[in-house]
């Protein structure tokens, strides 16, 4: 089951238009913008419209949701050219930070879209 919107969560202020966003892509579900501090040439945060704080609790209530998260993130990877086929250089990561530890910082779930440029692994 969604929460309410939280007034004190960004992702939740973007949702409503009360902050502002540079938007990629929308449906009826997700939203994708921009992030602010971008560690890829694509860096893209896909986010459910209703507010999950986390990508676990997400896929718990929701699993429906978490899989238009999904499918928003490769929709997302498509539109900016980095979905193969394509050259050496053409893939994407879905990352879901979920916890302070491994990086959380908004308590909204989202993934991030990373591309542009050779991602090593491990990650990190």
């Amino acid at each position: 089951m969604a929460e309410e919107p939280q007034a004190d969560c960004l992702f939740c202020k973007i949702v409503a238009g009360d902050v502002p966003a540079t938007i990629v892509h929308e449906t009826d579900t997700t939203l994708a913008f921009r992030d602010i501090n971008p560690q890829a040439p694509t860096h893209v945060l896909v986010i459910p419209k209703e507010h999950h704080p986390d990508a676990a609790a997400l896929a718990a209530a929701a699993p429906q949701l978490a899989a238009d998260v999904l499918r928003a993130a490769g929709e997302v990877a498509a539109q900016e050219n980095i979905a193969p086929p394509g050259g050496a250089t053409v893939g994407y990561r879905i990352v879901f930070n979920t916890g302070a530890g491994a990086g959380q910082t908004v308590w909204h779930a989202h993934a991030h879209v990373l591309g542009g440029r050779g991602l090593n692994w491990p990650p990190g």
